[in-house]
Parts: structure tokens; sequence; C-alpha cells
């Protein structure tokens, strides 16, 4: 018997498959006996055990069967119609295969979502300096603490942990994040007020689902995250912006609209990605606005932890005196992406109806995760964690800003130097015209940097770069701004 082994997985598991497909294709026939696993691991040139390993999974499926003294042999009773091998069939070309009705919202989700990009594939053309904007240095991480509060919770894992997870997440994970939001962000809230999500894009989802109606008008910041209006257009919203300045939103652009407004969408604590933060008096507008409106807003602090000068600023939740702030944080920027768990805090009159969305979405998020972070936060770790991140940070924007001043100078005017991950840098004397070949000439000298025209509904008439820092030492972000500089000038 010649058997013809794939070299795909364990090898049992090949001399399994390779016998297997010899019976179902007739070539064993019903009751046919098969070679001893001694002779059979001798023709093959493995073990003994590999064969005999591959024979047991035969005979608990049913395909082989054995006779004391006899032998093994391929079951008599096998069903004909599983010995002989079926024509494949072709595969239907795509111009006869019946059409597929999709709803509105999937043909609004297939036009809106083209091009985007809502998490950071790895480049095919890896660049020695990419100022790649978003992510937190994974190399800061205190990588060994995680894994032994990991290994320390798998260990501890009882039957009741292996069970679905309560839509809203882990009672003692919210309670964590409570105690965390009201030392950190000023916001007062109760652990029934938390929802645990799958990161801020879940959040802005739910929110979307549970407050917008096709056609209902929701407003956001000119420029803005591009993942949020990509969910609003989903959802049917019809998109309204109010323009950014160096104090954020201009909230006395409030009054003068006629348009009702159902959701507002606003990063007050740090603008993204022009870096703003919005002072005290913008958020009481902001705040008295919804009031009367009876608008929702979604508070989107997604790096607020960040922050290298002047006092922290509260969050806008903890000035919400009527209930009408859904505040959404991630743990994205401080711990690493793929945990993927964020948090909302969201009014008592949404917590049910938020939660009930969730609910049908996924039934929960992981809990050994939660439970890990749970011990993290209580611990100690996190907030340790971050004070080092700020002091990393720190330095790491003072060496960006620092070369930017030397290679550029007066060439360059830059936003949103006080908190963050990342900088905007505009090009006074450079059309946006001119923004794709800037790009492409930087990354034949190995450096990555990325336009600002993405998170504009009207795109700039001038070259605007997002440009992170978080992700390189300080000499290699003073390296890779003195060859960007080099394409610059050269243009």
């Amino acid at each position: 018997m010649f058997l013809k082994l794939d070299a795909d997985g364990a090898l049992y598991d090949q001399v399994y498959r390779a016998l297997r497909g010899q019976i179902l294709g007739g070539r064993l026939a019903a009751a046919a006996r098969v070679p001893a696993t001694r002779d059979l691991a001798r023709e093959l040139g493995v073990s003994r055990n590999v064969a005999i390993m591959a024979y047991r999974q035969l005979l608990d499926e049913g395909y082989l069967t054995t006779r004391k003294g006899s032998g093994t042999f391929v079951a008599r009773e096998l069903p004909r119609h599983l010995t002989t091998v079926a024509a494949r069939r072709r595969p239907v070309a795509a111009r006869t295969a019946t059409p597929v009705h999709l709803s509105a919202y999937a043909r609004r989700v297939h036009e809106v979502s083209h091009g985007v990009q809502f998490t950071w594939a790895p480049r095919r053309d890896v660049l020695p300096y990419d100022f790649r904007y978003g992510p937190p240095s994974f190399t800061d991480f205190p990588h060994e603490t995680w894994c032994r509060i990991v290994a320390r919770r798998a260990r501890r894992v009882t039957i009741r942990d292996l069970d679905y997870g309560t839509p809203e997440g882990l009672p003692a994970l919210r309670e964590a994040i409570a105690e965390y939001a009201g030392r950190a962000r000023a916001i007062a809230c109760t652990p029934e007020q938390i929802l645990v999500v799958n990161g801020s894009q879940q959040a802005l989802d739910l929110a979307a689902r549970v407050l917008v109606d096709p056609g209902d008008v929701v407003l956001m910041e000119e420029p803005h995250y591009r993942g949020a209006r990509t969910v609003m257009r989903a959802a049917g919203a019809k998109i309204e912006t109010i323009a950014v300045d160096d104090h954020g939103l201009r909230t006395a652009e409030l009054a003068q609209r006629r348009t009702p407004s159902r959701l507002a969408i606003v990063t007050p604590s740090h603008q993204f990605p022009t870096g703003a933060v919005m002072p005290l008096g913008r958020r009481l507008e902001l705040l008295a606005w919804a009031r009367r409106s009876g608008a929702c807003i979604f508070e989107d602090d997604y790096d607020s932890e960040y922050r290298y000068s002047g006092r922290p600023i509260e969050a806008l939740a903890a000035l919400d005196d009527s209930g009408c702030v859904l505040y959404a944080a991630t743990f994205s920027k401080v711990m690493f992406p793929s945990l993927r768990l964020g948090y909302m805090i969201l009014p008592e009159r949404l917590v049910e109806p938020i939660r009930s969305v969730k609910a049908l979405m996924d039934t929960g998020g992981p809990n050994f995760a939660q439970s890990a972070l749970v011990d993290f936060i209580r611990e100690g770790h996190f907030e340790r964690h971050l004070h080092r991140m700020r002091t990393r940070n720190a330095s790491r924007r003072a060496a960006m800003l620092e070369a930017l001043e030397r290679h550029l100078g007066s060439r360059a005017q830059v936003w949103g130097i006080n908190a963050g991950l990342h900088l905007m840098l505009w090009l006074r004397d450079l059309p946006a015209s001119r923004s794709r070949e800037l790009r492409m000439r930087a990354a034949r000298a190995g450096v990555g940097v990325y336009s600002v025209e993405p998170f504009y509904l009207n795109p700039p008439k001038q070259v605007g770069l997002l440009l992170g820092y978080a992700t390189m030492p300080e000499k290699q972000i003073a390296e890779g701004i003195r060859r960007f500089a080099s394409v610059v000038n050269s243009l």
C-alpha cells in the first residue's frame, strides 16, 4: 500500500488523513485488511507510536475495525456512498450567482467604510523612522508584570469563571474603573453606570445604535476622528461639522444653528487630531447647548492620561449635571491595543438601553482579560506604568519639538504639543496638492509621515501631517526629523 503524506501538521494526523483518503477513495475496499502498525511504520519511516495513534483515530471514527487474532480491517459496514469520491463541483461563476439582497445598513457600511483603516496593519515597506500616531510604546509596557498576573489568574481559574460574563463587564473591573475615573478624571459615578466595551469603536457604535436614526443630524468637530464619522454615516446620520481653533470646538457657533441635532461627538481634553484643549468656559457652553436642545454629547477621552504641562483637566462628564454626556475611554493607549478593553460611563437614563443593545451584540467580553486587568489596576501597576509613560513620552515629545525647530524653523507650525502621543505639523509654504509627493519622497528616505486630510470633510489647502512620537527613542526621532526636513527643504 502506497501512502503519500501531506507534510501538514503532526505526523500521526498526516498518516490518519492519508489512510482515510484511501478508504473514502475506494482504494481500500470495505473489509480489506490494512497493514500491521509495525509494517506501516517501517514503510513510512515513522515510529510505531505514530501509526498506532493514526489507527486508533480511525477505529474511534468507525473507518477501521479489529478482529482478535486476525488483524485490522476496513469496516465492512461503511456506507457505500462514503467510499467513492464525488466529482468536484465547479465553482459558480460570479456572473451567474444568485444576487444577494443587502440591507440598507449593509449598503451604507460598504459605501462609507471603503478605504477606511480602523486598525494598523503592518506596513509592507518597513520604515526605520515611522512617525506612526496612535499606539503607545510596547517596549515600555511592564510585560513581565503583566505575564505574571495573567499566569496567576490562569492558575486560579474556576469552573464558574468559564461561563458567560455579563454584558456590562465584571463587577470588580467596573468598581476599579469607577475609583480610577474619580481620581484621574473627577467623574463621580457608580460601578452601575460603567459599561465595559471592546474599545472606543464599539462605544461609538453603541451610541449610534441607541441614539441615532437615519436622517438625524450628528455634529462633529472639523477636523475629527474618521472612525467616528464612518460609524455615524453607517447609521444613516447626516454629518454636520463645526470648526476647531486653538481652544477646540467653537461653541459660540452652536447658538447660530437652526437644525436640531441628536448627538455631538467631541474630544475636549485633547482634540483629535489638532491637540487643542477645550477651556472651562467652552465646556460649560457646550453643556448648556445640550440641555437646551435635548441633544446628547459623546465625549471621546481617548488619550487624556498623557498631559505634559498645566494641571490635569477634568472631564466634560465631570461637569455634567443633566445626564447628557456619554463618556468613553480606552486602555489601548496606556496598555496595548490587542487587549480590546475600554469603557463607557453613562447617564443613568441610558444605562439599560445601551446595556441591552450590547447584550445583543456580544453577550459580554472575555472575563479572563478583565480579571487580569483588575489585578493590574488594584495592585498599583496601572498608575505606576502611566507615570513612567508620561515621563518617557514627555522626553520623546521634547526631542521631536527640538528637532523640528532646528531643522525646519519657521517653515513649520506645530499644534497640540501639551498632551497626547502625537502632534500636528503644518508646512506653511507647501500647498496640499504636494502632500502625496512629500510623503512618497519621505518614505524613500526611510521616514513615514501621515496626512491630516482624511480627518477633514473639507480638506485644508496646505500640507498638514500627524507625527506620532510614542514608539521611537529620542535619537531615532531626531534622526527621522532630520531626514524628513531634508526632503521638505528639497521641494
